[in-house]
């Protein structure tokens, strides 16, 4: 069995292609099991009529799809890899030719390190954050209820998650992050002198809204409103923060009301065009709009940007910001690495043992059959009225003979080097103490 991880992130795709990339969270469990049907497609998978297991991660930042393939009689692992770039290509219906230099393809045990590495938050735009840990959770268990995790890659994403608590219990990594949502608040600050005389609009009620409503509150804004397509929700989330609740219907009305715009959604499409914040901007009188879309599929029109009075970033322009003070993380940095190395050499053991387990159990088989047949013929023996003796002379014997038959006939059918290899093994596995 081979693990294998291959994906795109901030560092190896802009977010215009991780976007359709992405895979929309109610989707995951379809695409697992779209994946799973993929590798045991004659024409496509490496190993044909197998079901293997897999698992999608999809985050703002990344789209990955971690495997266990078991190619010991397929092409190769190569084949391996290639087969599952193809199925994000065709999945998403892009161009595999385009798709392909933005992938990142870990075999083996670079895919169990890449793996521990986003887990603790490593492998992130900003540096230790924990958010990505619920993310790789949920994609576990999207993956799980579409029966996609078996023994190999169930036991990567436990030691993955045991790896991830090491790390920040035992190391500084988290101690200095700066977080996205305190990122947007700097960024703001770029276009307006202060967060507290403008009035700010969050779109969406997820988590990473939340955090950022939790952020730019504490600059005591003029105004804090809530949109989300559930009233409800909005109000919820809203409330806790003294502010307004407002439907994703009303956004075309009201956009213009607003100075600061942080939208995370989980919309496939923009919720956001040109037309409407032209509106917004000439009700506005041109006044300066901050617009920070931190959606993948992304929630505003990439055109918007092109308007004057319109400062519109993504999630990846955010990537500057978050960097302060990561020399300050270095010493932790390096401390995690430490930890994540020997766990990842421990996991690559326990996937070795794995690989011996069949051959054990055949040895235990063939060794109960030669057992089971020699018991029943000393027990015609003894219901012969034999001597016991002889009875249990010829038992040890018999044994003994049928153990050996197959050792020797492959030394005597082994020529060379194999012959050589064999007459050094050997000892080795019949040696008994004495």
């Amino acid at each position: 069995m081979h693990l294998l991880a291959v994906g795109l992130n901030h560092t190896t795709a802009p977010v215009s292609l991780r976007e359709k990339v992405a895979f929309p969270a109610d989707q995951i469990g379809q695409a697992v099991a779209a994946a799973r049907a993929w590798f045991g497609n004659n024409d496509r998978g490496p190993n044909p009529g197998h079901t293997d297991e897999a698992a999608i991660l999809s985050t703002c930042n990344r789209t990955e799809l971690y495997a266990a393939s078991d190619i010991a009689h397929g092409t190769g692992v190569e084949a391996a890899i290639d087969s599952t770039a193809q199925f994000l290509a065709h999945y998403h219906q892009l161009s595999y030719t385009d798709l392909r230099p933005h992938l990142y393809t870990l075999p083996h045990d670079n895919a169990v390190r890449h793996a521990f590495r986003v887990a603790s938050g490593l492998d992130s735009m900003v540096l230790g954050e924990p958010q990505i840990l619920g993310q790789m959770k949920d994609a576990v268990r999207h993956a799980e209820a579409a029966g996609g995790l078996g023994t190999y890659l169930h036991q990567l994403f436990q030691r993955s998650f045991a790896v991830a608590k090491e790390v920040r219990t035992t190391t500084q990594i988290g101690a200095h992050s700066v977080s996205m949502a305190a990122a947007a608040v700097r960024m703001s600050e770029r276009i307006f002198d202060t967060v507290a005389q403008q009035n700010v609009l969050f779109i969406g009620a997820g988590e990473m809204i939340e955090l950022c409503a939790t952020h730019f509150a504490a600059q005591n804004p003029k105004s804090l409103t809530v949109a989300n397509r559930t009233l409800e929700r909005a109000e919820i989330l809203a409330h806790r923060f003294n502010g307004h609740a407002l439907r994703l219907a009303d956004l075309p009305d009201q956009l213009g009301n607003y100075d600061i715009i942080v939208s995370c959604t989980a919309s496939s499409l923009p919720i956001i065009g040109l037309g409407m914040v032209e509106r917004a901007v000439k009700a506005r009188r041109h006044k300066p709009m901050f617009m920070l879309d931190i959606a993948v599929p992304r929630d505003i029109e990439s055109e918007v940007g092109r308007l004057d009075d319109v400062f519109l970033y993504t999630v990846d322009d955010l990537a500057s910001v978050v960097q302060t003070g990561m020399e300050n993380r270095q010493a932790a940095v390096a401390q995690a690495e430490t930890i994540i190395e020997t766990r990842v050499q421990s996991f690559m053991h326990w996937v070795d043992n794995r690989t011996v387990v069949p051959v054990i159990q055949d040895l235990h088989e063939s060794g109960e059959l030669m057992r089971t047949i020699e018991l029943e013929r000393a027990r015609k023996m003894l219901a012969k009225g034999e001597d016991i003796e002889l009875v249990l002379e010829a038992l040890s014997k018999g044994l003994t003979a049928k153990f050996l038959h197959g050792p020797q006939q492959a030394l005597h059918h082994a020529q060379g080097d194999e012959r050589a290899r064999l007459a050094a093994l050997l000892p080795q596995l019949f040696r008994t103490k004495r």
